[in-house]
């Protein structure tokens, strides 16, 4: 396991910003029933965790991607992540939305991205990749070349790792499910009865159901 990992997932955790609830499943946006949830917006209440947090996404885009010369959040939950590590990076600072803005100038990119600059994506977490992987197609169709992501967390469902290895994008995430479900048992959040299950989950959310 690695130890900045586990360490990051056992945050989480201590502020209830990852929800494990095997026997009463969450209903997601998209339809889908799910043991896990996870809302890493709830780091930016607690001072010292989003302090963390933003500088762990610094060191993992000076180690992977020093050749950033701009930071895009993904609206809306990267906005306030995307911004703080742009300011300690002290880089130009923009955001995707998910759709064009329907009055006004009619946005899709809020802020302003020069064409031909190298854009490193910030994300707060990657489920299908669906949403991300949109904003890095809105960043590359501006013209500006995306160098890779970081987030702070994904649920590492295969069709999110084949979507990003097709989109030619290098995720780095702070932590993962297989931390967070370690340090849960461990923890004694959840039991070694329920691990098979929440893998049974994660093999197919989409057409998973409570036994």
């Amino acid at each position: 396991m690695d130890n900045q990992k586990k360490a990051f997932a056992a945050m989480l955790l201590k502020v209830k910003a990852i929800k494990l609830q095997p026997q009463e499943p969450f209903t997601w946006a998209s339809g889908w029933k799910s043991p896990f949830y996870c809302d890493n917006r709830k780091t930016l209440s607690f001072p010292n965790l989003r302090s963390y947090v933003k500088q762990e996404l610094v060191h993992a885009i000076h180690k992977h991607f020093p050749q950033a010369e701009a930071v895009a959040g993904v609206a809306t939950g990267a906005i306030a992540q995307g911004a703080l590590v742009a300011d300690e990076l002290a880089l130009p600072f923009a955001y995707v939305r998910s759709k064009p803005k329907d009055h006004g100038l009619a946005n899709l990119i809020e802020g302003e991205l020069k064409p031909g600059l190298k854009v490193v994506v910030v994300e707060d977490l990657i489920s299908t990749g669906g949403s991300s992987l949109k904003a890095v197609e809105a960043i590359r169709q501006h013209g500006c070349e995306v160098v890779g992501m970081v987030a702070s967390y994904t649920y590492g469902f295969p069709v999110a790792e084949e979507a990003f290895r097709q989109a030619g994008v290098q995720l780095v995430t702070l932590t993962d499910y297989e931390h967070v479900v370690a340090e849960a048992l461990e923890t004694g959040y959840i039991s070694q009865a329920e691990v098979p299950m929440l893998a049974e989950w994660r093999k197919d959310p989409a057409n998973w159901k409570k036994q």
